[in-house]
This record gives C-alpha cells, structure tokens and sequence, in this order.
C-alpha cells in the first residue's frame, strides 16, 4: 500500500501535474457574465481525463468549460488574452460517440475528439451571485 503512495506522486511529477502551482494557473482570474476563466493555459497539453483532475486540483469549483461555456471563452478571447494561437482546448462535455467536445482557437469551430488525445485547459468555475 505504501508503495502505491509513493509511486503516484512520482507519475504525476514526470508528466509535469503535480508540479503545478494554482496560483500560477488561476493568476488574475477573468469574469465573463457567471464564469470565472483562469488567466492562463496549464502549461502542456493533455489528454482529457488528465484535464478534468488538473482542473479539479486547483481547489474547490474548478473544473473544464462545458462546450458553450468554452464558445464563450472564444468569443471573448481577447478579453482574456494568453490563449495559443491554432490550438485546441478541452471542454467537459462528451459528444454521442464517445468523444468529448473540443474547440480551436484560431477558427472558432467546435469537434468531437477523442479523450486521448493532447489538447490545451483553461479552467473555469462558477460565480455564485
């Protein structure tokens, strides 16, 4: 048992999860209507099971956009600013096949792709009024 605590970290340390600071995720958080949008990208890209726990690390309420949620950031990305030109991001919402909804950030289309797949995380979280 004890080894299974001691090997965990370690993965998550060589895939670069665990040594992410929230604070340096979160940084000056953006509100747009409800949402609160983290003011940077985690710094590598990631399949979406790995995104769902690093956005759910970063402390209570953090979690990936859903899809509209994630148009909304497009739609106000240069409010937001720091998003990767011609890159995709996660969202939370899984599509009828199997897949999970996307988005690209250069064009603003929406696709369903496959979990294991490397895509950047913004993470997000509800502001209660």
């Amino acid at each position: 048992m004890k080894k299974i605590f001691i090997v965990l970290p370690l993965f998550l340390s060589f895939f670069g999860f665990g040594q992410i600071d929230s604070a340096s995720i979160i940084g000056q958080s953006v509100r747009i209507g409800n949402l609160e949008v983290a003011q940077y990208d985690f710094p590598k890209r990631m399949n979406w099971h790995n995104a769902k726990r690093v956005c759910e690390g970063l402390g209570i309420g953090w979690r990936l956009p859903t899809k509209d949620e994630l148009n909304s950031i497009y739609l106000y990305k240069k409010n937001i600013g720091g998003f990767r030109k011609g890159c995709c991001y996660w969202s939370s919402t899984e599509a009828l096949d199997g897949n999970v909804w996307g988005q690209r950030f250069s064009f603003g289309y929406q696709f369903d792709g496959a979990k294991i797949h490397p895509n950047f995380v913004r993470a997000v979280r509800s502001v209660n009024f």
